[in-house]
Parts: structure tokens; sequence; C-alpha cells
């Protein structure tokens, strides 16, 4: 991989987000030109083939007079999210990598805990509604019981001391992330990445995180699509612990938080 800059790069995918995306300057850019105060920081947008006025929305906020560099990525047509973390990743620059919902289901202001903890010796560190001392607020059910369950049958077939495998909100030194990037296009992306990372013996820090309901637009995952995905994979899994090929490397203990400090 390129030699990257010290910094920080945010990822945020976009598709059909123009609600979304109108409220970044008040809702992300505070946080981001915080952060920027003590390092370099790009923000790089992707807008995963957006059918509404997204990429407008977009084109607008990289015309921004703001204390970090925008960088645009652009599919013509629709790759799923996983593609559009890809496409994001790829286009960035620093040697740290935020990935964040560009809905705002999880406060922005998370970002300066997120590189903290990389700062302070994190591999990975995922925000974690599913720590005992995380929450979800207005959450649809049938959502919690896929995402609570995925992140419960991953804790059995991968490592029991991590909490959330499913939340996308999240920081990665840049080198660990080149190694682990899943190639899946879907949403199972999210969850594969930080298992590929961890077969790879990252160091996975975990922070309590509130996990609440989309304000504006509609989510685009589609349950029973991702729901199968993500039972191929665990398969797969159960079949390297079974054939003792699941560690890649000699397996090291994630670290775990227990609070925000």
């Amino acid at each position: 991989m390129p030699s990257r800059l010290s910094g920080v790069s945010i990822v945020v995918p976009c598709c059909n987000e123009e609600e979304a995306v109108r409220l970044l300057p008040s809702k992300l850019f505070p946080p981001l030109a915080q952060l920027a105060e003590r390092r370099a920081v790009e923000l790089v947008l992707v807008d995963d083939g957006s059918l509404d006025s997204t990429w407008d929305e977009l084109t607008r906020l990289g015309r921004s007079d703001c204390p970090f560099s925008i960088v645009l990525v652009r599919h013509e047509v629709n790759r799923g999210l996983g593609a559009a973390i890809q496409s994001g990743f790829f286009a960035s620059n620093h040697d740290i990598v935020v990935t964040l919902d560009a809905d705002g289901t999880y406060p922005f202001s998370i970002v300066g805990l997120l590189v903290g903890k990389i700062d302070a010796g994190a591999d990975v560190v995922t925000a974690s509604p599913y720590h005992p001392r995380g929450n979800v607020e207005g959450v649809s059910a049938m959502r919690l019981v896929f995402s609570r369950g995925a992140s419960a049958c991953y804790r059995v077939l991968v490592d029991h001391r991590v909490y959330t495998w499913t939340a996308m909100v999240r920081a990665y030194r840049s080198d660990v992330l080149s190694q682990a990037i899943s190639p899946e296009c879907g949403f199972l992306h999210v969850a594969m990445t930080l298992i590929e990372a961890r077969r790879r013996g990252a160091t996975i820090v975990e922070v309590p995180a509130i996990l609440s309901t989309r304000k504006v637009g509609q989510s685009k995952a589609k349950v029973a699509r991702i729901t199968r995905s993500h039972l191929r994979y665990m398969q797969g899994l159960l079949w390297l612990r079974m054939t003792r090929r699941f560690w890649l490397v000699p397996r090291r203990a994630p670290a775990r938080v227990a609070s925000h400090g």
C-alpha cells in the first residue's frame, strides 16, 4: 500500500441521502473542525449511485470553506454499502480511517473518541451499542433482532469479548484496514471487515455508544437479503473453526473499554 500521510480520513457513504447531507455542515463539520485543530483531516464523501439530489448536495459541500479538505467520489450506479466504503478507503490519504453513517444514527461527536483510542494503541475501534454500557433508542424491533442477533452469533464464532460486530461507525489504522477490508459489496462488508481484522490479530477496542433511529431519510437495508448473506458467512466461519484454520496469526486478546473515559 502506498505511504499515507499522518492524519485522519473520514469516509461517509451516501445513497439517496439528500436530507442527511444537508445536515452535515451543522452536525458533522463541528467535530471535524475540532479534530482539525490538532491534525490533518479529510472528509471523503461517496455517492453510491443516488437517484435523488445527493450528488448535487455533495458537490455543494465540496465547495465549503472549512478547516479540513473534502474529497468527493461518485458511483454512477448503486454498488452497495461495502463497495462505497472500499471506494472511500482507496480515495483516502491518511493513516487513520474512520467510517461513519451519513444518517447520524450514532452521534458524530464520537469521532474524536474513536481516534483517541487509535492514538492510545488500538488497531480498530468500534462503536458498541450492545456493550453493557451502550444503548439503543427508538430502533425498530426488526433491526434489533437482526443486528443484535448477528453480533451474538459472531461473539460465539469469533471472540466473545467483543459485543458489537455490525456497527459501521469505526476507526482503523489504515495498514490494518488494507489487509482486512472485505471485497463484499453489501451490508455484510461491515461485520466481515472487523472479523477479518480480528482473524489477523488486530486489537479491537469498543466504545459504548447509543444507537438511535434515523431522523431523516429511509434505511436501505433489506433484512432478508442481509440475513442470508450473514448466515452463509457464519457457515464458512464455523467450518474454519472446525478445521482449525480460523486464526491467520497467533491469537492476541482484544482490549475492551467499559466506559467513555
